[in-house]
Parts: structure tokens; C-alpha cells; sequence
């Protein structure tokens, strides 16, 4: 007689296959777990709301998964063709109760994430300036945001720093318990800014501006990188995120001031695709590099968009109120009677 149970189950692969099956199932394990566990292990106030944010939801849903996966196999052994105990009623068709137990739990939970994503969408607007710094810590009133412009390119990311005048190539340096400001738009294509233990995900577009409020509340080494496929370097296209206190902050601005500085010509030769790209800095800034950058006229000679747009405005601001004008009234006609005899023309007034 054939043996039952697991030998029957590893008679189902081939000679040898259980042991590889395990094997592999070992593997994944391993290597699930060195994935890096940034997103639940926040640096920052507005990735670990974002946490919290997951956690609560994970629960609310757990509420109804779980008393539906224990229900399961509550009734499949309660009603098994081997209980004779079991109520046996082949003509039930409808019970209120039931029908009230199976919808009312679900529609609660549903209204409760509605309610959470309605108000953490608009607490957690990337636009909206911070409230706290961390919890139980309210922004400096009078401090003004560091503001940091990010430019998303192939496949590196550029870092420009406005008030200190420097700028960064795959390198994010910030001071802790700083409200950061990050203007963000890409040179060619969409991207994604994404540093998981800072904050949430924002798109990088060409010609438009994105911002992204947030704060980093603990030192260290992190990292960031795209979340959007942008072609062939994609890969690689990730940055180091260094959160320091505000004197190695000041440090650190003084040690890029001694690079070269970021001109036109050396942003075009940056602008081309690289790949693996090391951390640079730069010792200065063109003024209006990221303005020319959003605008698409880095190059010499390009018009920027927002000049072009413009005069687009202008020329059908003129065309509309051409076009509002009403007509011209007709002057009135006079016949021509100088060749007439003066008797003639008097005939015909």
C-alpha cells in the first residue's frame, strides 16, 4: 500500500526536487531578509507618519481578514461531510442577521480608511509647509525652510543649495530638525525623488516644478535613488542622503566651496548621460541655473518657455480683444456730382 502523507508529497517532485524546493524557499528567506527596511525605520517626522499611516491601515484591514481566515476553517471542519452534528438545511436562502454581521464590519472599516486617507492626504501634501519638526515639536517660528533644488537627470541627480551658493552631484547633505523645502523638475524625462526614510515618493517632470516639505531628525548615512524607469542607467541612478548636525552642515559647505564652480558649460558636459556617477560638489552656483534649467534654456540662445508662453498670452490676449471690438459703421455715402450741371445735381439732393 502507497505511503500517505509526506510520502506521498515527495513522491510529487522529481528525485531530488523536495530538497531543492526547500532549499530555494531558504534562499528567498535569506534574502528577504537583507532587504533594507528604510520605509519602516524612518529618519524623518514625514516618513514615520507615512509609517504610521500603513500601520493603521494594516489594521483596520487585519479586522476583517483575519476573523474571515479563522471562519474559514471554522466552517469547513464544523460542516466536514464527517459531522453528522452539523445543521443540514438545503433550502436556506437568506438570514438578516448574517447579511448584517458580513456587511457591517466592512462598511465601518471602509468609511474609517476614508476618513484617514481624506485627512492625512491633505496633512501630508508634499506642498504644505510643516507643522513640527517631530512629534511634540512644533517649527521654529521665523526659521525659514532650507531650500534645496533638486534636478533629475541621466542618470544622475544634481543638488543645487541657492542660499549657500553651492551644489552637489549624488549627494544630499542636511541638517537634522530643519525644515527642508525641495523645488524639484527633471532635464528630459519623468523621474521619481524618492529618499524612503525622509519622505514619500515625488515625480521629477521636465518643464514643470514639483516641491516636497520634510525634515530629517536623526544622523546618519541613507540613501535615495528613482523609483521611476528612466531608461538605461536607471539602476544606478541613486544618491547619498547624510543627515548632520547644523555645524557639519556649515562644514560641509565650506569644503564644497573650495570646488570648481557650476557654469553653463559645465552643466551642459553634466547634463549628458553617465552612468555611476561619484558625489561631486560645487563651489558656485549660476544664480538662475535651476530657473533656466525648469524653463528648458540652459543653452545659449534658447528661448526660455516662460517667455514663450508669454507672448503667447499676449498675441491671444490681442487676437480676443480684435475680435471683441464691434464692427466699424459704413460712412455715409455721397454721390460724386461734380460733373453734373448744377441743375442736375440739385435733381438728385
Amino acid at each position: 500500500m502507497p505511503r500517505q502523507g509526506n510520502g506521498r508529497w515527495a513522491r510529487s517532485f522529481p528525485r531530488g526536487g523536495a530538497k531543492r524546493a526547500v532549499a530555494a524557499a531558504l534562499a528567498s528567506l535569506l534574502l528577504l531578509a537583507g532587504c533594507a527596511r528604510d520605509v519602516l525605520d524612518p529618519a524623518g517626522d514625514i516618513a514615520l507618519q507615512q509609517r504610521n499611516l500603513i500601520y493603521t491601515s494594516t489594521g483596520l484591514m487585519l479586522l476583517i481578514i483575519v476573523p474571515v481566515i479563522v471562519l474559514i476553517v471554522v466552517f469547513a471542519w464544523r460542516y466536514r461531510s464527517g459531522n453528522r452534528e452539523a445543521t443540514y438545511d438545503p433550502n436556506f436562502d437568506h438570514s438578516t442577521s448574517l447579511e448584517l454581521a458580513i456587511w457591517a464590519g466592512p462598511l465601518l472599516i471602509i468609511i474609517a480608511l476614508g476618513a484617514l486617507t481624506w485627512s492625512s492626504t491633505h496633512l501630508l501634501d508634499p506642498f504644505r509647509p510643516l507643522d513640527r519638526i517631530a512629534p511634540g515639536k512644533p517649527t521654529v517660528a521665523g526659521e525659514a525652510p532650507l531650500t534645496v533644488q533638486v534636478v533629475a537627470m541621466d542618470w544622475k541627480w544634481l543638488f543645487i543649495y541657492p542660499e549657500q551658493g553651492v551644489a552637489s552631484v549624488n549627494e544630499l547633505v542636511l541638517p537634522v530638525d530643519r525644515q527642508v523645502r525641495f523645488d524639484i523638475t527633471s532635464t528630459n524625462m519623468m523621474n521619481t525623488f524618492y529618499a524612503p526614510t525622509l519622505a514619500g515618493m515625488v515625480y521629477a517632470m521636465p518643464g514643470m516644478r514639483s516641491q516636497l516639505h520634510a525634515v530629517l531628525n536623526r544622523p546618519g548615512d541613507y540613501e535615495g535613488f528613482s523609483a521611476n524607469y528612466s531608461g538605461e542607467g536607471f539602476s544606478d541612478m541613486r544618491f547619498r542622503l547624510r543627515g548632520v548636525d547644523a555645524a557639519g552642515f556649515e562644514a560641509w559647505v565650506g569644503q564644497a566651496k573650495s570646488a570648481a564652480p557650476l557654469t553653463t558649460p559645465a552643466y551642459l558636459a553634466l547634463e549628458k548621460p553617465s552612468e555611476k556617477v561619484p558625489p561631486m560638489a560645487f563651489g558656485s552656483v549660476e544664480p538662475d541655473l535651476f530657473h533656466r534649467v525648469l524653463n528648458r534654456c540652459v543653452s545659449p540662445g534658447t528661448p526660455c518657455m516662460h517667455e514663450v508662453m508669454a507672448q503667447d498670452r499676449q498675441r491671444g490676449a490681442a487676437q480676443g480683444a480684435k475680435a471683441a471690438e464691434p464692427p466699424a459703421k459704413a460712412a455715409p455715402h455721397h454721390h460724386d456730382t461734380s460733373f453734373l450741371e448744377p441743375g442736375a445735381a440739385m435733381a438728385l439732393g
